[in-house]
């Protein structure tokens, strides 16, 4: 192998946790190159691996090198921590402090890489001795509506960003709005503060004719329901979408939060079809069957449900957040709507813009097709590929690039 690539990050590459992160880290997995070896960093949700030595497993045809630190249910991590004590990634985060020996000796004749989702890791990934590449995809600010424990503890966000940027040799951000505040409050290290967004598995998400026979609207939302995601706003919406096509709608929900625990829910579970926790080959075919997709969030970075909605040829019906206008247009790909303080003209609004969509679907006006071309440019396989060969880059030369590299933006 030319270098190894080591991932670390609280997950069982096995599991079924879905999310922004876990996604791209799959990616990693399943297209890494030929020259490098990739090491999973994480937990064990099964029970059956021994937690503190490397064992190497099979996922999806490919052979990775998995070290789980510590054993971790599956459902612990469905909600927020209470106290910083009971924090997964703190417990993860001082387990990987106890193995940076063994993990130093085993990457001491390597050249490798050492790549992180979250900053507050970025310290004792750097501990073992060789470059780091962070990637930011929290794009909440203090005092924005978050589930995280960062919500109540915001400074260990401001601390873990302080570090990020002075040892890590490259650190992306997935919003251009998320770059540029981060290098403006660290102008010294502005140079090595990038954009890249998630990317989509092209392969896995892709076009398929609508299904309108039944003549019943379909809407999908995959994810967690975290706070930030506003789902009682999205509830309302597929009350009164449900109402308004007089029965003739679904709501289909992929994740493994209880939406019950939103009073608003109560008026939607007849017509829900709860799916759970899915696997991303799972949430293609749901999407495949459904017609429209929404999303009600306060603010985003570059959601993979939306690129994987796209890919797999179904429009997006939503709010409005500004990196959403690289690939969402009305007409060709989705309506969105701007969120508005009075949360009832926002709900009315919404679904003026699913009925829209769904409409144009029966219409003809939105293809699959056409909806999946808008996102072709953040095919896994084209925006890994230069990732990888920066990791490359920079596991030999185990010094930053000298300047900042830059990642095909959609449209171009």
């Amino acid at each position: 192998m030319s270098f190894t690539i080591v991932s670390i990050h609280t997950m069982d590459p096995r599991g079924a946790k879905v999310g922004g992160i876990e996604t791209h880290i799959r990616h990693l997995l399943r297209h890494h190159p030929a020259d490098a070896r990739l090491m999973l960093v994480g937990i064990d949700e099964r029970g059956d691996l021994p937690t503190g030595r490397i064992s190497e497993i099979d996922i999806e045809g490919r052979t990775i090198s998995f070290l789980p630190l510590m054993r971790v249910e599956p459902g612990a991590q469905i909600n927020a921590a209470a106290s910083l004590s009971s924090s997964v990634t703190l417990r993860f985060a001082m387990r990987l402090t106890v193995a940076l020996p063994m993990l130093r000796r085993l990457l001491a004749k390597s050249p490798a890489i050492v790549e992180v989702e979250r900053l507050e890791l970025v310290l004792p990934a750097r501990l073992l001795g060789h470059p780091v590449m962070a990637l930011l995809h929290n794009e909440g600010q203090r005092g924005d509506k978050m589930d995280s424990i960062l919500g109540r503890h915001w400074w260990v966000h401001e601390v873990a960003e302080w570090l990020a940027v002075r040892l890590a040799a490259q650190l992306f951000c997935v919003t251009q709005k998320l770059r540029e505040r981060v290098a403006a409050r660290h102008p010294a290290h502005a140079a090595k503060i990038g954009m890249r967004t998630v990317s989509v598995d092209c392969d896995l998400f892709s076009p398929s004719p609508f299904d309108t026979s039944e003549r019943k609207l379909r809407v999908v939302f995959a994810g967690r329901l975290d706070a930030f995601k506003d789902p009682p706003l999205m509830f309302d919406v597929a009350a009164r979408l449900h109402a308004r096509l007089n029965g003739a709608f679904e709501f289909h929900y992929c994740g493994a939060s209880d939406p019950t625990v939103f009073g608003e829910f109560a008026a939607i579970s007849a017509f829900t079809i709860r799916h759970g926790a899915l696997t991303p080959r799972q949430v293609a075919a749901v999407m495949r069957r459904a017609h429209v997709g929404i999303l009600t969030s306060y603010y985003e970075g570059m959601p993979c449900f939306l690129l994987e909605l796209l890919a797999s040829g179904r429009p997006y019906a939503g709010v409005h957040l500004p990196q959403f206008d690289q690939i969402v247009r009305s007409g060709h790909s989705g309506e969105m709507v701007a969120r508005s303080e009075d949360r009832a003209q926002t709900a009315a609004a919404m679904s003026e813009a699913v009925i829209a969509a769904w409409n144009g679907i029966r219409l003809g006006i939105y293809t699959p097709e056409g909806i999946a071309a808008s996102v072709a440019s953040f095919a896994v396989t084209r925006q890994l590929a230069e990732m990888f060969a920066l990791m490359r880059r920079l596991a030999h030369a185990g010094q930053p690039p000298v300047s900042e590299p830059r990642f095909v933006a959609a449209g171009e």
